[in-house]
C-alpha cells in the first residue's frame, strides 16, 4: 500500500489519499459481487421502498414500524424482548416506544414479577393501525414475489432460512 501526502498550498494542512488496499489474497475485493454486501445492499432498498408506505400511511419510523409490528404479532413483550426480536438498540426501541405511546397505540404496564418491568401492548387505536398496515404489508410483499416470479422467490426465501440457520439468530 501506498500513501501520499500532498501539502496544500501555504495552508499547512494536508491531505492523506491512499490507494486501495491490494487485501492478504491480492486484488480488490468487489463489493458488487460480495454477498454480505449485496445482501445488505438489497435488505435496505426493499426496506426503504416498505418505509415510504408506511410512512405515508401512518407516519411512522423504521423503529415504530418494528415495535409496532412486534406486539402486533407476538402481544404484550418487554421493550428488552422486541429489542432482542428485532435486532434494535435499547434506545431506538425506547424512542419509538415513547412515540407510539404518545399516539396512544401501545399502553406500559408495571410486570407483576418485577416492577422495574414494563410490559408493552398495542391499545385498540393501536391493534386497528396494526391491522391497516398489515394489509399494505402483504400487498407490498405480494407485489414484490410478482417482481421476482414465485420460482424466484421460493429459492429467495430458501436461502435467507438457510442463512438464518446456519448463523442463528442476531444478537
Amino acid at each position: 500500500m501506498t500513501d501520499r501526502v500532498e501539502d496544500k498550498a501555504g495552508s499547512g494542512a494536508s491531505e492523506r489519499q491512499q490507494e486501495p488496499s491490494e487485501g492478504a489474497a491480492g486484488g480488490r475485493l468487489d463489493l458488487s459481487a460480495f454477498l454480505p454486501y449485496r445482501l445488505n445492499q438489497a435488505a435496505e432498498r426493499v426496506s426503504q421502498r416498505f418505509a415510504r408506505l408506511y410512512r405515508a400511511e401512518a407516519g411512522l419510523t423504521r423503529p415504530e414500524w418494528r415495535v409496532l409490528a412486534t406486539l402486533g404479532q407476538f402481544g404484550t413483550m418487554t421493550a428488552t424482548e422486541i429489542g432482542r426480536h428485532s435486532a434494535m438498540h435499547k434506545t431506538k426501541v425506547s424512542r419509538a416506544v415513547y412515540s407510539l405511546e404518545s399516539r396512544h397505540w401501545l399502553t406500559r404496564t408495571p410486570s407483576s414479577a418485577d416492577r422495574r418491568v414494563e410490559m408493552l401492548a398495542l391499545s385498540p387505536k393501536g391493534r386497528q393501525n396494526y391491522n391497516d398496515l398489515v394489509t399494505i404489508a402483504r400487498d407490498f410483499e405480494a407485489a414484490l414475489v410478482a417482481t421476482l416470479g414465485e420460482e424466484a422467490a421460493a429459492r429467495l426465501r430458501d436461502g435467507l432460512t438457510a442463512i438464518e440457520d446456519k448463523l442463528g439468530p442476531a444478537r
